[in-house]
């Protein structure tokens, strides 16, 4: 069982490594082009490494936290490809199927949050955070499947918005393992604060650039 969980473990690393890396790759190079598609393709699967293997490692020894923050992270870049596929069509089951699942694990989030603060643990911030915000993502993804939006270009920002999001968490992990000398929660919010921050300017500077209306 440990060899299972080591390799797991290797895994999990070189393909967090490797989203990490690839993923400036697909923001910088032209929206669409060749480059971008191809570094976004190797940044979703790599994702989908990350987020496989951190659900296998959370039933076999590291709890219930990071199997649900695999279930988020993963949502996120999911939907930011997914939109791609259903620009002018109605969501799919899948989609469907993906929301319940991304809601039910971040609700899941609140409560494992609320059950650690309660205890007295800071750490049951990280929790609250991520599932609220992983459950106000998966809620909105529902309302859309209900009453589509017909903003021009809303797929466009979607799909821009959500693989920032996933990115970001892609940093929480990193700074997680590497920066010990920031106080726990600190260590996973930062990057949420300050790509959330960036994630609004980038947003900002695409509907400027194409004269969309914000909201």
């Amino acid at each position: 069982m440990d060899f299972v969980f080591q390799a797991l473990l290797w895994a999990h690393i070189a393909a967090g490594v490797i989203a990490l890396v690839v993923a400036p790759g697909a923001m910088l190079t032209q929206k669409g082009g060749w480059w971008h598609r191809r570094w976004g393709q190797i940044y979703f699967w790599s994702m989908g490494v990350v987020a496989s293997t951190a659900l296998a490692m959370s039933a076999l020894r590291s709890g219930l936290f990071l199997g649900l923050v695999a279930v988020f992270s993963f949502y996120l870049a999911f939907t930011g490809v997914r939109v791609l596929h259903r620009t002018s069509t109605p969501a799919a089951l899948v989609d469907w199927a993906a929301a319940f699942v991304a809601l039910a694990g971040s609700f899941g989030l609140v409560a494992y949050g609320g059950v650690l603060l309660r205890a007295g643990t800071t750490f049951g911030t990280v929790a609250l955070v991520f599932g609220g915000i992983g459950s106000g993502l998966a809620g909105r993804d529902l309302w859309r499947f209900w009453h589509p939006p017909d903003a021009p270009r809303a797929w466009f920002f979607l799909h821009l918005t959500r693989m920032l999001a996933a990115y970001i968490a892609t940093v929480s992990a990193f700074s997680v393992v590497n920066f010990s000398f920031l106080p726990p929660v600190v260590r996973w919010l930062w990057p949420t604060v300050v790509g959330t921050a960036g994630i609004a300017l980038w947003t900002r500077y695409y509907r400027q650039k194409f004269a969309v209306p914000s909201g």
